[in-house]
């Protein structure tokens, strides 16, 4: 994890007028490392991973020269599945500083992540560091949220954005609190707890809780290993702790008995369905079976109330494991999530995952589960409703 993406703190006795600017190559990496060395005391990147951003055919290394000597270099990261680009790590030599090159490698990096197609590009800058901050905000960018306890001394960070491709058509964030997933057959429990905290302030967000609603929620067996969460489960789940839900999901039945082959698996699913349909009866969670559509729940966002929703990860990492997101927001363009899965093990981090945009037609692309007939399901939570005897429903 980078200790900053602002440009490293030295001297300001420039020697440079006018640099050229490049994506570095193979042959820049004995250069890179040295920058590196000078910039950054702590959590510098390594040669390894030099290696591994210059081979990566998303990212873009751009690098500012003078008279054949690297002075300063932008990282950008992009991934495929999104339309985002973010600034991983910003270094300038000591001796370059004072004649704007950190904005200059600024706008190299949003020219770069434009041509290829990012609409935001994104930024985390330490709190206590007033003049990348300063800089970031008289280049356009918008502080977004805050990462506490986000370095590796505990530091915290500002996040900040800026469209690079056009202007924000004024769609509306809430300010939706973000909680990555500790296992990863927790996603389900991970997005409501995300929908609930939004909705009230004191809703706990912790190991304890998401495992608690895991083992409400479990439809027993999902693929292999532990279960996964259903929406009938989420929805008791919110339900249970006085909340609003509602439950749609394009088919009835029993879901994901394609996922297992055992047959006395598949008895067991079932009746964890029949159980779900019991409990609810004793509930007023309306139930219903109908295809989905974004404008539903954009209409639900503007009400105040938060879907989760479930999705293939087949477009984000190459996964077809069904996977619980919750919504932010949505605008004529993109679909904004928080997506509760932080793969640490390739590099991602939790600043990658929230307020995520995605085209709204590969949203919707990715909102269908399974290729037979594909499912499509959400629960969308509303605030908590007052202390009432329930009404009966049918369902």
């Amino acid at each position: 994890m980078r200790p900053d993406s602002s440009p490293c703190k030295g001297d300001r006795d420039s020697v440079i007028e006018d640099p050229a600017f490049r994506l570095a190559q193979p042959g820049d990496l004995d250069a890179l490392v040295a920058l590196e060395k000078t910039c950054f005391e702590d959590d510098r990147i390594s040669r390894r991973s030099f290696r591994r951003f210059l081979e990566a055919p998303g990212d873009r290394l751009v690098i500012a020269e003078a008279d054949g000597i690297l002075h300063g270099y932008a990282l950008v990261l992009m991934h495929k599945a999104t339309r985002l680009a973010r600034i991983y790590s910003i270094a300038v030599a000591p001796a370059a500083r004072g004649k704007g090159l950190g904005e200059k490698l600024i706008r190299q990096a949003e020219a770069l992540a434009a041509e290829a197609g990012r609409i935001v590009m994104r930024l985390e800058v330490r709190t206590d560091n007033p003049a990348a901050i300063a800089l970031y905000r008289r280049l356009g960018y918008r502080q977004f949220g805050t990462l506490k306890d986000y370095y590796a001394d505990h530091g915290d960070a500002l996040r900040f954005e800026r469209r690079i491709l056009f202007s924000r058509p004024g769609e509306r964030f809430r300010n939706i609190p973000y909680y990555a997933q500790t296992t990863d057959f927790s996603c389900g429990p991970a997005a409501l707890m995300m929908a609930l905290a939004t909705l009230q302030d004191d809703v706990p967000m912790s190991t304890h809780q998401e495992l608690r609603i895991w083992r409400e929620a479990t439809t027993i067996y999902m693929l292999s290993g532990h279960g996964g969460c259903g929406p009938h489960g989420l929805a008791l789940a919110a339900w249970s702790r006085g909340f609003h839900a509602e439950i749609q999901v394009s088919r009835a039945g029993p879901l994901f008995l394609d996922t297992v082959r055992n047959e006395r698996k598949k008895d067991l699913l079932r009746l964890v369905h029949e159980d779900f349909l019991l409990q609810l009866a004793d509930t007023a969670i309306p139930i219903r079976h109908e295809p989905l559509y974004l404008a539903e729940m954009e209409a639900a966002l503007e009400q105040g109330r938060i879907p989760i929703m479930l999705i293939s990860t087949w477009q984000l990492n190459r996964s077809r494991v069904p996977h619980w997101v919750t919504l932010c927001a949505i605008d004529d363009q993109f679909v904004y999530i928080h997506d509760p899965d932080v793969d640490m093990d390739v590099g991602e981090t939790v600043a990658e995952k929230q307020y995520l945009p995605i085209d709204r037609k590969v949203f919707e692309s990715m909102a269908r589960y399974g290729s037979q007939v594909p499912l499509q399901a959400a629960v969308i939570i509303g605030p908590a409703r007052a202390a009432a005897t329930p009404d009966r429903v049918s369902v």
